[in-house]
């Protein structure tokens, strides 16, 4: 069953989940591949060695934003069906908001999946297609998003990015997508973020189209937060 928490406890989730796979693998060090790494930020993790890895697509936002991140050992840009990923070499993967601004999102999460190791975990977010805010997204032309972008997002935050939404980017698709794949999802949490929190015209026009759709479109959320288990039981369906 899914629950709603605050930004803050979201991070504390990945983090406990995180500190609690360092202390299953003996407290060795994590690979961590950052997937989508212009939307993420370093976990907090006193004492937990880790070595992260970034990647994502080229754009020149995102390639601006990655020269100011020191926590990334290295990192490459481009097309994320053809970047190299080493099979089983990541421990753990932070994929935040890249499934919902790519085409072939299965074949690109397949690749990802496929470079991690066995119990290994994925710290997932996304924006839910099926939300107010992921239709009002999906319906916004292009250069008005361009236009509205700069005085409703963060500073510093790179975008606006491409919008593509494939059904993987709900929580039905994903379930589905875990199903087919024996993959298996510990944690399910839905939050509210980005421009819906930060401004009150984003947060006004996510409650309208909530209200235009009857609530199809909830605006209690706009984003998907989830944790899924790769399985390590060699009877298990290898990815």
């Amino acid at each position: 069953m899914s629950e709603v928490r605050t930004v803050a406890q979201r991070g504390d989730l990945f983090e406990q989940r995180l500190r609690e796979h360092w202390t299953s693998q003996l407290c060795r060090r994590l690979d961590v591949l950052v997937a989508g790494c212009a939307h993420d930020e370093p976990l907090r993790l006193e004492r937990v060695e880790t070595r992260a890895t970034g990647v994502d697509e080229d754009h020149p936002a995102i390639r601006a934003m990655l020269d100011e991140r020191p926590d990334l050992v290295t990192w490459s840009l481009g097309d994320l069906r053809g970047v190299p990923l080493p099979p089983r070499s990541y421990d753990v993967i932070q994929l935040s908001f890249l499934l919902e601004r790519v085409r072939h999102a299965e074949l690109v999460f397949d690749r990802l999946l496929r470079a991690l190791r066995p119990g290994g975990l994925v710290l997932l977010r996304m924006r839910d297609r099926r939300s107010a805010y992921g239709l009002l997204d999906r319906i916004t032309p292009t250069w008005l998003r361009h236009l509205l972008w700069r005085p409703l997002v963060i500073p510093g935050t790179p975008g606006p990015l491409p919008k593509v939404y494939e059904p993987l980017v709900s929580s039905d698709g994903m379930y589905a997508f875990c199903l087919s794949r024996g993959l298996m999802i510990t944690d399910d949490e839905r939050n509210v973020s980005g421009p819906a929190r930060e401004s009150r015209f984003a947060g006004a026009a996510v409650r309208a189209v909530s209200k235009l759709t009857s609530g199809r479109y909830p605006a209690s959320h706009d984003e998907i937060t989830m944790v899924i288990r790769k399985p390590q039981h060699h009877f298990a369906r290898v990815i």
